[in-house]
């Protein structure tokens, strides 16, 4: 069998396999979302077990064929320490939307490299700073499978947007004139100028200042629009949040 080797990666999340191994979920620059199985990585003698931790970069080495591919070694590339508190959920959040909405075995090297600098954000900043790298995250996401329309022109009749009219993104319509119908909205141009920002070569520190400045109005469209996608009315993750405030 093939092994690919030193490959960079994240833990997404596990299941129990058996008594002492696991399946893992993982994102991989190079092969997507993958799924290995990590076999007796409970045990305590196990070299895996401080390694394969969510939100930490790894580097992994597998085999390279088959639904469910042997691990055959791990390391911790070093960075960040653990997100935690608000932003290690922020962390699980992320998690969520890449397990939704991303297909397995799809590579997408440019949203590997947003994600990687999300975590970053999240380990090493928060409170106002946690909210833009969501965000931001969330458009690259979308845009990098297909399901952000551009944000430049109207989705329906790609007439060219006029910089100081409301737009409104809808999951059902994309990008539409808002007629003060009490939906949240952006300006032409702030919609025109996150499209310009999205296809800059370095696409996650282009957005977010935009998302910062913008988010009050940003979120609930984003948030609309992956629900629609993801099929739920809320994420796990943030019911999570939601229970946790509420107490």
């Amino acid at each position: 069998m093939k092994r690919i080797g030193d490959e960079p990666a994240f833990v997404l999340h596990r299941y129990d396999w058996s008594e002492s191994s696991l399946i893992l979920e993982v994102f991989t620059r190079h092969f997507g979302r993958i799924a290995l199985v990590a076999k007796g990585v409970k045990r305590p003698s196990s070299n895996f077990r401080p390694v394969l931790l969510p939100l930490q970069r790894l580097h992994l080495a597998f085999g390279s064929e088959g639904e469910i591919r042997p691990l055959k070694a791990a390391e911790w590339a070093g960075g960040q320490v653990m997100p935690t508190g608000e932003a290690l959920l922020s962390g699980y959040y992320l998690n969520e939307l890449v397990m939704r909405l991303l297909a397995r075995d799809d590579p997408h090297p440019q949203l590997f490299d947003a994600y990687a600098a999300a975590v970053r954000v999240l380990a090493s900043e928060h409170g106002q700073a946690l909210e833009p790298a969501l965000r931001t995250f969330e458009l690259l996401l979308l845009r990098e499978i297909g399901l952000l329309p551009s944000l430049d022109a109207q989705t329906s009749t790609l007439a060219p947007l006029h910089p100081d009219d409301a737009y409104a993104l809808l999951p059902e319509a994309g990008l539409v004139e808002s007629r003060d119908d009490g939906r949240a909205t952006l300006a032409g141009a702030d919609w025109a100028t996150l499209q310009g920002a999205l296809v800059q070569p370095d696409p996650f520190s282009a957005v977010l200042p935009l998302t910062a400045r913008m988010l009050g109005a940003l979120k609930p469209q984003l948030r609309a629009l992956l629900h629609y996608h993801c099929g739920v009315s809320v994420l796990r993750t943030r019911q999570m949040m939601m229970d946790i405030q509420s107490l």
